[in-house]
């Protein structure tokens, strides 16, 4: 069996830092792949048609329909049931009707009623994570920072902190969210992390303490009642809990007896190999991928949501087009170009893809309008693309903002009157039975909330594809300089002579003369 080609997707919400998290646990499947001869790739929000599709973070928001295209495997990181995470009903049916991927077996019973089919790997130690630092981790005696913790707090949390800090201890925290290497340059200057628990009955969370321990800090964890660990976790970590805390950080914390347990610790998690787990995960997803392209529908993708742009603007779901390959796009294309329909093209994320005249139900653009040379034929062609009733959603740096012109790639700015050749005076573009009306309109500060246009950074404008009505058309006839009417072309049936503008006029005469006698005497039964 050949290996498929493997996609890791992170989901990543626009402006959440937090998603940010899951670049640690993606990374760490990259590489345990790649130990295994596959060919990895990595991005946010993207699936590839051409792969097996790994999705980091489906309980952020998923579109389920992308299934439908796409081989995906869910790796569900989350810890689910009582006292879990709270996730959306909608998380919970996607890994009940999908091939998921998990790391705690306490997990399992709350989505699968075959709990042998869903491969469960561990996270132990990352070797690129040793490598990532550009100078050698200081000894745990000399690093500046006592104790840090890791993400988000509650009172308990705080009150258990305070605690520690009145043994004469200092914990260190983040102000604000800092993640991937920014945040592992800070975990290298510890001489131990502290993971504590939101609640007592919280379970433990192993990514947090395999990425800590191959980055060289120890981690001092808080045990809990009603949080069962794995063997190798237990022997991995520093322990305490509500009787031990006090004692251990007064007399333990910092002692040489500490360090050397500690190393002796960090040395014996780094022999622990998960190969063995990811080579059984990956026999198991090539079979279920080639199932998958099976069964999956051979006609081209049909969407009904275009996107013009892609990088940052990216929209799941969507067909997002651009013609920058720097932007990931899920198809590279330039609608301010010429393009002929139907058009029936093929991607590496979207696979093959059809594009009709009437298709789309919503258009949306952003920084497209003011970078492309020929606005017209985008508009034309996006006019073309929409059906009747369809909406073009754009939203675009206002004139006098402080956001135009600020892109060296824009070639234009626009204001409100910038419209108005698309919904009056739409003959000028040769549009002629349909145009565009303005649905909705408005400004956007820098914060993209809705303001005054004296504050303004945008301007954000619906359209919507109507057709002309006869005084329109009327309009448009006589402000053209052509006449607009049809080709009338002529069947070949009625075509008495063949097209030719060469010949003698007299000679076509004859011809035509001879032809009619022909067709006289064949009425006449001559």
């Amino acid at each position: 069996m050949n290996l498929p080609d493997i996609h890791l997707c992170i989901v990543h919400p626009q402006g959440q830092p937090h998603a940010l998290g899951l670049i640690d646990p993606a990374r760490y499947f990259r590489y345990q792949f790649r130990r295994l001869g596959a060919r990895v790739s990595l991005s946010k929000n993207r699936l590839r048609h051409d792969a097996v599709n790994f999705v980091f973070g489906a309980h952020l928001g998923f579109d389920t329909d992308q299934c439908l295209q796409h081989t995906c495997v869910f790796v569900n990181l989350e810890s689910l049931g009582h006292e879990g995470a709270q996730v959306s009903s909608a998380y919970l049916h996607l890994l009940r009707h999908s091939a998921v991927v998990d790391h705690d077996p306490a997990n399992l019973e709350v989505y699968t009623d075959h709990p042998d089919d869903v491969p469960l790997v561990p996270f132990v130690h990352a070797p690129y994570l040793s490598a990532d630092a550009q100078a050698p981790a200081a000894a745990l005696e000399d690093r500046p920072i006592d104790l840090l913790v890791l993400g988000t707090q509650n009172e308990r949390i705080r009150r258990l902190i305070k605690r520690i800090e009145d043994t004469g201890i200092t914990v260190s925290q983040f102000d604000r969210p800092v993640y991937a290497g920014e945040r592992d340059a800070y975990i290298r200057q510890a001489k131990a992390v502290l993971h504590l628990r939101p609640h007592e009955s919280s379970r433990f969370e192993p990514i947090t303490l395999a990425h800590c321990l191959s980055l060289g800090t120890p981690v001092i964890a808080e045990r809990t009642p009603h949080a069962a660990t794995a063997a190798f976790y237990e022997d991995a970590a520093t322990w305490i809990d509500d009787a031990t805390l006090d004692p251990f950080f007064r007399q333990d914390f910092g002692t040489p007896a500490w360090y050397a347990q500690a190393r002796a610790q960090h040395a014996s998690f780094e022999e622990l190999d998960p190969a063995e787990a990811f080579a059984d995960m990956l026999a198991f997803v090539s079979g279920y991928g080639q199932t998958h392209v099976r069964t999956r529908d051979p006609q081209p993708w049909r969407p009904l949501r275009l996107n013009l742009g892609a990088g940052t603007d990216y929209r799941v779901g969507w067909l997002n087009l651009d013609t920058r390959p720097e932007t990931e796009p899920d198809l590279l294309l330039d609608l301010g170009q010429p393009q002929t329909l139907p058009l029936l093209a093929r991607g590496t994320l979207c696979g093959p893809v059809r594009l009709e005249a009437g298709q789309f139900a919503e258009i949306c653009a952003g920084s497209v309008l003011v970078r492309t040379p020929d606005l017209s034929t985008l508009m034309t062609q996006a006019l073309a693309l929409l059906r009747e009733g369809g909406r073009f959603a754009i939203e675009v740096p206002c004139e006098h903002s402080p956001t135009a012109w600020r892109d060296p790639t824009h070639l234009r700015a626009l204001n409100e009157n910038a419209w108005t050749c698309y919904t009056e005076t739409f003959w000028q573009l040769g549009w002629f039975t349909h145009r565009f009306q303005i649905e909705a309109s408005g400004y956007r500060d820098l914060n993209r909330k809705n303001c005054r246009r004296e504050k303004a950074a945008s301007m954000h404008v619906v359209l919507q594809k109507v057709v002309t009505t006869p005084a329109e058309r009327t309009l448009a006839r006589t402000m053209s300089l052509d006449c607009l009417v049809p080709a009338d072309s002529v069947p070949v049936q009625d075509q008495l002579l063949p097209a030719d503008s060469s010949r003698p006029l007299q000679a076509l005469l004859q011809e035509v003369a001879a032809t009619r006698e022909s067709l006289l005497a064949g009425v006449h039964g001559e």
